[in-house]
């Protein structure tokens, strides 16, 4: 961690023009209880746009805890624009795709349902917290947007013609991953999307249209068929060394 501070605190106050932060209830109780932290003790704070910052525990008690901003560590900085399309999988396996995904960079986090889907609620919340628990360890300055679970021909209907939406096809039908992110456009910039299906895959009509949109790029993810968590992350991970802040 930067300057020696080993605990990370996502926030919502505004943190440029703030000289005192107040946490609530729930981190007081982390810093207090879980942590063993109390005043004087000092942290880095950060909420997505103004960087991140070194803070001192004014004070702290069960219920509440006040922190003083000290200086500015890192100012904000730009951020690939990458959104995960995904179809919601099983609780476990989907708190650990916002978790590596959150890592890996990704800015938008939007489950879909496909005809193939059959977790049919998503925990938004849940989604939320485990984001934002592997941006404060893992050293990033946002946290991702979780969106609304929404229908794909929804989103179709609404992707912006101007993002790349590349297709993890199951199928193998599409160019090989590596080939595909070598293309100039894809290689040149940071706004992109992906698409991964449910497990049972995507149904005919759905590979359909989606083969029909001028916005859509199906690749093939190898020849071993991967698990959709699995498939997820293998693809931002290649995106990032390919075209992403890996470079």
């Amino acid at each position: 961690m930067k300057d020696g501070l080993e605990t990370r605190l996502h926030v919502a106050t505004p943190l440029d023009d703030a000289a005192t932060v107040a946490v609530t209830e729930a981190q007081a109780h982390y810093l207090r209880n879980v942590l063993r932290l109390g005043p004087g003790d000092e942290l880095a704070l950060f909420n997505g746009r103004d960087g991140e910052w070194r803070a001192r525990i004014e004070s702290a008690d069960k219920k509440a805890a006040t922190l003083a901003l000290v200086e500015q560590t890192r100012p904000q900085r730009n951020e690939p624009d990458v959104w995960l399309v995904f179809a919601p999988i099983k609780r476990a396996r989907i708190d650990f795709l916002a978790q590596k995904a959150t890592e890996l960079g990704v800015a938008v986090l939007w489950p879909v349902m496909t005809r193939r889907t059959i977790v049919d609620r998503v925990n938004l919340d849940r989604l939320a917290a485990n984001a934002i628990e592997a941006a404060e360890q893992s050293d990033r300055l946002t946290i991702p947007e979780v969106r609304e679970l929404e229908k794909l021909d929804l989103v179709l209907d609404a992707w912006p013609a101007d993002r790349p939406l590349i297709l993890c096809d199951e199928t193998h039908a599409g160019q090989p991953l590596a080939e595909a992110l070598s293309d100039d456009h894809l290689s040149s910039t940071n706004t992109v999307g992906f698409v991964i299906g449910p497990e049972g895959g995507f149904a005919e009509e759905e590979l359909d249209r989606l083969w029909s949109l001028a916005f859509v790029k199906p690749v093939s993810l190898g020849p071993r068929l991967l698990r959709a968590d699995t498939a997820a992350l293998a693809v931002v991970a290649a995106w990032q060394t390919m075209a992403g802040d890996w470079r």
